[in-house]
């Protein structure tokens, strides 16, 4: 074989070898567990991505939800002290904190118990990649809670078959160091008519509607939220005025207040957030504490 067809050959093995390193896609990262607290699931490359800066509030402000944060903050901690909890599945009224509780909660029994509690938040979209996340998290010693907020499913979306199994099923199980924590609107986590579709197409309707609210069911704890009342609504208000030192006197405050929600369509938690900013943005005051 002359130089001249060796270095062809040469050629053509290095580009069929970039070929099956672009098809085989990145090698897994190196996750760095005391980056940070708190992640982000990038399933691309197995990356738990660090979140320096955290977009949460602290436990004390959030309002209106007493009984339900205090269920969450109890599991939660037994959790991070060893002992056994379930996942829970924060469902019901937009804008009413659960998100928000959730990631409060987190930092609250994490500063409390010292531990390494990790909370690792999982897109949407990328629920069917569950099977992968938990095989990174089984070989960790660390303790995890997997977070994915809004979650729902449309009606022609699988992706539900894997957060069953993630949740309860597979001949693994769960992993005893990993918990998961769901905010949704819908208490099923599917659409009626993804229901009633199923159950006009299946051989055994009943068992085809079963299958769907099994999902549910996976979730030992259903803590529900609701439109939170007038009362409610301005303790939030007077809450975050104290807490940022906003120094508008009640009675202007109730009243601004009120009138805001009166624009906004309804009463919430993120109604109230909403208007401290802008209250605090006409005032030219930082939202810092004090």
């Amino acid at each position: 074989m002359t130089d001249e067809n060796t270095a062809l050959l040469l050629a053509e093995l290095r580009r069929l070898a970039d070929a099956v390193e672009r098809l085989a896609g990145p090698p897994p990262a190196v996750n760095d567990w005391n980056a940070a607290d708190c992640f982000v699931w990038v399933p691309a490359n197995q990356y738990l991505q660090p979140v320096a800066r955290p977009n949460r509030v602290a436990l004390t402000l959030i309002r209106g939800v007493d009984h339900v944060r205090d269920i969450l903050h109890e599991n939660t901690l037994r959790f991070a002290e060893g002992y056994p909890a379930n996942n829970v599945l924060l469902w019901g009224a937009r804008g009413m904190g659960k998100s928000s509780l959730v990631k409060a909660v987190h930092e609250d029994v994490r500063k409390a118990t010292g531990m390494a509690l990790k909370l690792i938040e999982v897109h949407r979209e990328d629920i069917a990649t569950l099977p992968t996340l938990l095989d990174v998290l089984k070989a960790s010693e660390q303790r995890v809670i997997l977070f994915c907020d809004d979650l729902s499913f449309d009606h022609d979306d699988t992706a539900y078959k894997s957060l069953k199994a993630a949740l309860d099923g597979g001949i693994e199980g769960r992993p005893d160091n990993v918990l998961f924590y769901a905010t949704s609107n819908r208490r099923h986590l599917l659409p009626r008519h993804m229901m009633e579709n199923e159950q006009s197409t299946a051989i055994n309707p009943s068992e085809a509607v079963e299958e769907k609210v099994s999902l549910s069911d996976r979730f030992g704890l259903w803590l529900g939220f609701h439109k939170c009342s007038q009362e409610d609504y301005l303790t939030m208000i007077e809450g975050y005025a104290d807490h940022f030192d906003l120094g508008l006197d009640r009675e202007t405050l109730h009243h601004q207040a009120l009138e805001w929600a009166t624009t906004r369509g309804g009463r919430s938690g993120r109604v109230a957030w909403q208007y401290i900013q802008d209250l605090a943005g006409r005032l030219r005051k930082p939202l810092t504490t004090k």
